[in-house]
C-alpha cells in the first residue's frame, strides 16, 4: 500500500522558514518506509529540498506483518523399531516422523538444513507457492544441487496467500520414506476460519515402513528392471498400530472430549500408494485440499493420494460413549502387479467422565470402520467430484477463461531395452519405465534452474518437449502400441511469464491403466474436468467447470481416464512436475516446466543465494 500525503505551508522551526512538506509511506509486507520531502525557500539559495527516508521494521503488531520463523533441521541417522524390527532411518533431528513447521499466512520461514549422514539430501516444500523463489524449491537437480555430508543449505520463503496445511519432504531418490513432516499454516491473526474454529488441530500423516532400506529397495529396483519390493506396513504419524503383528504398543491414540470439533489434518507421505481413511461411527466434514478452502461437504470415507493434503472436522459424539472407535486407512490400488494389501490403524478414544470412570476396560466396545473395496474406481471417482472452491469474495477462484498454451499429455507405464549381458525383471525381459509423452524425463547431473538462471543449457537440457503425443493411438483401449519403449531425454517446456495454461493428463493402459497422482511444483492449478476413456477435445471442454473448480497442487489422474486442469504461469523459475507415487518418478514420469521472468522487477527469478549447494 502505498499513501502520499502534502501539506502546505507548514511552519517548521527547525529550519525558521516556510515549506511545504511532502510524506511518501510505502507499506510492504514486512517493512514500512516513510520518505520526507521538503521544499523550502532559502533567500540565498532560492529552493532547495531535503529528502529524509526511513524504515519503520514491525511498526504494526509483528503477527501481522513480519514474523520470521527460524527451524533448523540436522539431517542425522538413528535406530527405529517397528514390527519388532530395529533399524537405521535418516531423519530429522532424530524424529520419525519430523518436526512441524507452524506459521501464519504470510510469516517468513528460514530452515537451516544440515546434513550430517552420507547420503546427500534435499528438503521440498510441498505446496509452497515459492514465488520468485524458486532456489528454496527443493528437488534435487531441478532447482538445486543437492546438499552433501557436511554442508548446510538455509532455505529461506514466505507463505503468501495460502492457509491451510502442507507439508514438508525429502526430494531426492527415496529418502522421504522417512524424511518427512507437516506444515501447519494458520490464517492471520484476527482472521478467521469460513467455518467455526475448531477446539483442537491434529497432524494425521500416512506413511509406508519397510524393514530393510528403503535406498536399497530402488536401487536393486532400478539395476534389475523390475518393480520394487512392497512396504511391509502403513503408519500413522509413523505407528502401524494393532492390525500389525507386534505393533499394539505402536498405536497412534487420539483423545478426544464429547461435544467437541476437532480439525484432523490429513497428510498423505506415504511413498506409492493412495488411501482410504474412516473413522468407525463418526461423520467427517472436508474444509480445505491442498492449503485451499473448499466447500463443505461430509463423507464417511476420505480417499487421499501420496502429495495430498485434507482438512477434515470431526464433531465427537454429544456425550460419552463407553466405546473406542478404530481410524483406519488401507490402499486404493488400480494398477497391476504387487502392493501392500495390509491396513493401518489408530485409536479414538474418548474421555470418560471423572464421575464414571471404566474399571472394567474389557467392557467399553470397540468399533470398526467399513472401507471401501481397494479397487473402487467408482468411490474415487465419485468421492474427487464432491471438491468445489468456495469461489466467494474473500476466496475467489481466478480461473483462466481464455488459454494461450494448450498442452495434452500422455502419462504411464513403458519399457526400456535390457542392456546386453544382463536379465531384466521387466515386461517381457525388459527394464520397467514410465513417461510423459512417451519422453521418459533423465535428471542432469547440475541443476535446471542453476542452467537455465546463467544461460547455459547446452548439454544439460532441450527445450522441445512434445506438446502432444507423437505418435497418438487409443490411449485407454486395445489395441495398444506393440512397441512400448520410451524416450530417454532431459527435454522441457517454455511458457512465458502470465501465460494461461490448459494442461489434459491422460493415462494410458500400455502396460495397465493406472491411478497416478501427478505433483505440480510453483503453482496450484483449477481441476476444470475429467472423465474416463479418451479425452475429446471437441466435446469435452463444453462440460469444463469454470465457476468454482477445486485448485489443487496434486490431483489423481483416473485409471483409464483423464483430468484437465488450468492455471497462470505466474511464478517464473523451474518448475517440476512428477507422479508422487516415488517408483514412478524413478522410472521417468516426471517433467520440467520453465516460466520466463516477467517485465516487472517482482517478475524476475533474483539470483541464487550464496550458500546454494554446488553439485
Amino acid at each position: 500500500m502505498t499513501f502520499f500525503l502534502s501539506f502546505k505551508q507548514i511552519s517548521i522551526n527547525l529550519f525558521s522558514i516556510y515549506s511545504s512538506l511532502n510524506i511518501l509511506i510505502i507499506i510492504s509486507s514486512t517493512n514500512i518506509y516513510i520518505y520526507i520531502f521538503l521544499k523550502t525557500k532559502n533567500t540565498q539559495m532560492g529552493y532547495s529540498y531535503l529528502l529524509f527516508g526511513f524504515a519503520i521494521l514491525c511498526l504494526l503488531p509483528q503477527s501481522t506483518f513480519c514474523i520470521t520463523r527460524h527451524y533448523t533441521f540436522n539431517i542425522v541417522k538413528h535406530n527405529v523399531t517397528r514390527l519388532c524390527t530395529t533399524k537405521s532411518i535418516v531423519s530429522v533431528n532424530g524424529r520419525f516422523p519430523g518436526p512441524r513447521i507452524i506459521a501464519r499466512e504470510g510469516d517468513r520461514v528460514i530452515v537451516k538444513v544440515i546434513n550430517q549422514v552420507s547420503n546427500n539430501i534435499s528438503i521440498h516444500w510441498h505446496g509452497i507457492r515459492q514465488l520468485a523463489n524458486g532456489w528454496a524449491d527443493g528437488p534435487a537437480y531441478v532447482t538445486q544441487c543437492p546438499i552433501q555430508f557436511n554442508k548446510s543449505y538455509t532455505y529461506n520463503f514466505t507463505i503468501i496467500g495460502q492457509r491451510g496445511t502442507l507439508f514438508w519432504h525429502a526430494h531426492i531418490s527415496w529418502l522421504r520414506a522417512t524424511v518427512y513432516g507437516p506444515i501447519i499454516i494458520l490464517p492471520r491473526r484476527n482472521e478467521s476460519y469460513p467455518f467455526k474454529k475448531p477446539y483442537k488441530q491434529i497432524p494425521i500423516m500416512f506413511g509406508e515402513w519397510w524393514n530393510v532400506d528403503t535406498e536399497a529397495v530402488i536401487n536393486q529396483a532400478l539395476q534389475t528392471g523390475g518393480g520394487p519390493n512392497v512396504s511391509d506396513a502403513y503408519t500413522i504419524n509413523g505407528l502401524p498400530g494393532p492390525l500389525y503383528n507386534c505393533s499394539s504398543k505402536d498405536t497412534f491414540k487420539l483423545k478426544v472430549k464429547p461435544g467437541k470439533t476437532y480439525m484432523l489434518r490429513l497428510i498423505n507421505a506415504a511413498l506409492n500408494d493412495e488411501m482410504f481413511f474412516s473413522i468407525a461411527n463418526h461423520t467427517l466434514t472436508i474444509v480445505d485440499a491442498d492449503a485451499i478452502y473448499t466447500k463443505p461437504f461430509n463423507t464417511n470415507v476420505v480417499f487421499i493420494t501420496p502429495g495430498q493434503t485434507t482438512n477434515v472436522l470431526l464433531k465427537t459424539k454429544p456425550h460419552y460413549p463407553n466405546a473406542t472407535f478404530l481410524m483406519a486407512a488401507q490402499p486404493y490400488f488400480s494398477g497391476l502387479g504387487t502392493f501392500d494389501n495390509s491396513t493401518v490403524a489408530g485409536i479414538l478414544e474418548y474421555e470418560s467422565p471423572l464421575h464414571n470412570s471404566p474399571t472394567n476396560k474389557s467392557k467399553i466396545k470397540l468399533f470398526k470402520p467399513t472401507l471401501p473395496n481397494i479397487t473402487s474406481t467408482s468411490f474415487v471417482a465419485n468421492f474427487t467430484k464432491n471438491f468445489r472452491s468456495l469461489a466467494n469474495t474473500p476466496f475467489p477462484a481466478n480461473v483462466p477463461l481464455n488459454v494461450d498454451k494448450r498442452f495434452l499429455f500422455t502419462i504411464g507405464l513403458g519399457s526400456n531395452p535390457c542392456p546386453k549381458n544382463m536379465t531384466c525383471q521387466g515386461p517381457n525381459g525388459t527394464k520397467f519405465a514410465a513417461s510423459v509423452n512417451n519422453i521418459s524425463f533423465i535428471l542432469p547431473t547440475t541443476a535446471l534452474l542453476q542452467s537455465h538462471y546463467f544461460g547455459q543449457s547446452n548439454g544439460i537440457y532441450t527445450t522441445d518437449f512434445p506438446v502432444t503425443p507423437l505418435n497418438p493411438f487409443n490411449y485407454t483401449g486395445s489395441p495398444q502400441p506393440n512397441n512400448t519403449f520410451v524416450t530417454n531425454a532431459t527435454k522441457v517446456v517454455v511458457l512465458p511469464f502470465n501465460s494461461s495454461v490448459e494442461v489434459v493428463l491422460q493415462d494410458t493402459s500400455i502396460l495397465g491403466a493406472e491411478n497416478h497422482p501427478l505433483h505440480l511444483h510453483g503453482h496450484n492449478f483449477f481441476v476444470v474436468g475429467e472423465g474416463f476413456g479418451n479425452f475429446d477435445p471437441n466435446n469435452d471442454p463444453s462440460n469444463f467447470n469454470l465457476k468454482d473448480p477445486i485448485q489443487r497442487n496434486t490431483v489423481g489422474v483416473p485409471a483409464g481416464g483423464w483430468i484437465a486442469f488450468r492455471f497462470f504461469a505466474d511464478n517464473p523459475g523451474v518448475w517440476f512436475m512428477h507422479c508422487h507415487f516415488e517408483v514412478h518418478t524413478s522410472w521417468g514420469l516426471r517433467m520440467a516446466w520453465i516460466v520466463l521472468d516477467g517485465s516487472l522487477p517482482s517478475q524476475k527469478l533474483p539470483p541464487p543465494p550464496s550458500d546454494l549447494p554446488k553439485c
